[in-house]
């Protein structure tokens, strides 16, 4: 992951800040920076979405294809995830971008695996044969810090922008099946994404812990903990990420911390994607050039 090199009166200064619960912006412990979304970014997909939390920059674009269900789950869609780290940051480039790539497509298999994320029943237009696959790309423009609550949060926004075209499958007297694709924009299916969790990274700095940090704050945290959290405060899973330990006190205060601002943090992003659906077309865009 992308770091900077901070001198120990520096380290110093942003941790005693922390302390009491001052950040070197001004926030407090538990505040996010100012993010900024925006949907329908990218021409020849079926949703996209980018993201800009202070310094970080995500672009996130899903294609729907048609394909074939899973053997053990064979009435399922399902969901791919691909990463590309292309930041500015000579930390990620080569092996670096690689393996914080595999790392963050593995996360996100981890917290859609659980059971609802998304109605994957609903992507299968025939049992065992045919089924919509989401390939879902993620691109890092710039690392900021905290890039995995980025990332959740443009995909979740993706997701929420994904139109899927509405299919009927024909069988004629010898019972072979055809697909017939609907060819009207407008005649598509919507995902759902209220049971879509974001991720909230708590990062550990002294005796306090903080969300959404910076680079500088990610350089004085020896531990973090990554929690994804649903529009009702439920957390799906955890993850410890960091050399540094964390006591069961602190991880028990860091949940508690991670299901309240998640709760918040969903709200926040509902409102501003509702607000864009209702502008419709006439919205001005920035778009992915912009």
């Amino acid at each position: 992951m992308a770091s900077v090199v901070l001198s120990e009166a520096e380290k110093l200064y942003i941790v005693h800040g922390v302390q009491e619960d001052l950040r070197v912006d001004g926030r407090g412990c538990e505040d996010y920076r100012c993010a900024e979304v925006e949907t329908d970014v990218v021409s020849n997909t079926s949703g996209s979405a980018r993201v800009k939390l202070g310094e970080t920059d995500i672009l996130v674009g899903i294609k729907a294809e048609m394909g074939t269900p899973k053997l053990e789950k064979p009435d399922e869609g399902y969901l791919e995830f691909f990463v590309d780290c292309s930041s500015n940051s000579p930390e990620l480039e080569g092996r670096g971008g690689e393996e914080l790539g595999t790392d963050i497509a593995n996360t996100l298999y981890r917290v859609f695996s659980c059971e609802n994320t998304v109605d994957l029943k609903s992507l299968c237009i025939n049992p065992k044969e045919h089924c919509w696959v989401l390939y879902v790309d993620v691109l890092l423009l710039e690392c900021g810090g905290n890039i995995f609550d980025a990332i959740s949060i443009a995909v979740k926004a993706a997701l929420f922008n994904t139109r899927i075209p509405k299919v009927r499958v024909l069988e004629d007297e010898e019972g072979t099946k055809e697909i017939e694709l609907s060819d009207d924009p407008y005649d598509c299916i919507r995902l759902n994404v209220d049971e879509v969790p974001c991720i909230v990274t708590l990062s550990k700095i002294g005796y306090r812990h903080v969300v959404d940090a910076t680079l500088q704050e990610e350089a004085c945290s020896l531990a973090s903990l990554l929690i994804s959290v649903t529009s009702k405060g439920a957390i799906t899973s955890m993850k410890k990420v960091g050399k540094g330990s964390l006591d069961p006190e602190s991880i028990f205060e860091m949940m508690e911390t991670g299901q309240r601002v998640g709760k918040s943090l969903h709200i926040a992003l509902q409102k501003i994607l509702d607000e864009e659906e209702t502008l419709g077309t006439s919205r001005p865009k920035v778009g992915f050039l912009g």
